[in-house]
């Protein structure tokens, strides 16, 4: 059995990431911790590091093919650790990210003026790659109890019109942690099913559970023809600057649609390293991630105790997927506007803007707890400072 180091300090700066030097421009600081990319202060896998070094063996590094061995490892993967074995190769289109997905299935399958769901708060590039493709986005907000959340199935059903071709599901769901359940998923693909509407589920934090995961390819195989799932290894093994993901569809006629899409617009391919890393990631990488699921769960723990002896004012619900905390702060008397400039300016902490998220975000901010643990709680003890 491997050990591997999650306590290990990695220094981020000036490395060119967007996390750490990307400070000065988003945010005019420099000297702020960032908690918020979704990206992890993890080293990624070691495993990883050394396939990619591999590709130099080759001393060309001319254009790659994706081959059987790409594909073949997304498939034992899904296999063997969601027990779904429907996925074959034909069933499987590449491109360079899952929001460049998104666009061009949102190009693919539904036209200029067709609405397009998205349950907020959810992932901002929901957004925008809506409305950047000249659709009309329709907003079926999610039920917040406690900071628990559901989905409100019949404000679902009074938005749907003629014109509603697509519904862009995020599970589990960033930022509020949620991991649907097969219920839950159930009836939204009834709903989807009878009215035509073609379900697009992101999935790129479902190897990040806490608990069982239900994918969409999980329900009985009449909904199959009204799935897209995109997904990536890029958030569970921390390599996002690969720009690799993948499209599955059982549906031919809707895969040719996004395939013409990804042609026309010349993003049907990855680089090689994205494609040795997605091998990489799903051929070898399953004792890495349970040491790593157990360590974000630590620092959830880390986390919960310290609210709770400290009498924090801040609030959250215990995520059941992702790195991600979604963090209330509504019994902080202060508005939106002034938390924010003392996250920044007196904690020197930069959080997600809980509002980019969507209305629904007034008060709320977004934390990334991937990182070492003892940088948590330096993190928690600023936090604490300021706002108790």
């Amino acid at each position: 059995m491997n050990i591997y180091n999650f306590d290990e300090h990695v220094n981020r700066k000036n490395t060119d990431c967007v996390k750490y030097d990307g400070l000065k421009k988003l945010f005019n600081v420099e000297d702020a911790k960032p908690l918020w990319v979704a990206d992890m202060d993890f080293k990624t896998p070691d495993f990883i590091l050394d396939d990619l070094k591999k590709s130099f063996d080759k001393q060309i590094l001319g254009y790659p093919i994706i081959t059987s061995k790409t594909s073949n490892s997304i498939i034992s993967w899904y296999k063997r650790r969601h027990n779904i074995s429907c996925i074959e190769e034909s069933d499987i289109s590449y491109t360079t990210g899952v929001v460049t997905a998104l666009s061009a299935c949102i190009e693919a399958l539904s036209q200029e003026d067709d609405e397009v769901i998205i349950q907020t708060p959810v992932y901002f590039p929901f957004f925008s790659v809506v409305k950047n493709n000249n659709r009309k986005l329709i907003l079926n907000e999610l039920k917040n109890k406690n900071d628990y959340y559901t989905i409100d199935f019949d404000d679902l059903k009074k938005k749907i019109t003629n014109k509603t071709k697509l519904l862009i599901l995020c599970s589990p769901h960033n930022p509020v942690g949620r991991v649907w359940n097969k219920e839950e998923l159930e009836e939204l693909a009834k709903i989807c099913y009878e009215n035509n509407i073609i379900i697009i589920s992101d999935e790129i934090h479902s190897d990040l559970v806490f608990k069982k995961f239900t994918s969409i390819l999980h329900l009985d195989k009449k909904y199959h023809d009204n799935i897209v799932l995109l997904n990536s290894p890029s958030k569970t093994f921390n390599i996002a600057g690969l720009k690799s993901s993948y499209i599955i569809t059982k549906n031919d006629t809707i895969k040719k649609h996004i395939d013409k899409i990804l042609e026309k617009r010349h993003i049907g391919s990855i680089n090689i390293f994205g494609i040795e890393s997605i091998a990489s990631a799903y051929n070898k990488g399953e004792e890495w991630l349970e040491m790593l699921l157990n360590y974000l769960k630590n620092n959830i723990l880390t986390l919960e105790q310290y609210v709770e002896k400290s009498n924090l004012k801040i609030k959250f619900n215990s995520p059941e997927a992702t790195y991600l905390i979604w963090l209330n702060f509504s019994e902080v008397i202060d508005t939106h506007e002034n938390i924010q400039k003392r996250l920044l300016n007196n904690c020197k902490l930069v959080l997600n803007d809980g509002i980019t998220f969507g209305k629904e975000g007034k008060k709320y901010f977004r934390l990334n707890i991937a990182l070492p643990n003892d940088e948590l709680l330096e993190s928690l003890e600023l936090l604490n400072y300021e706002f108790n």
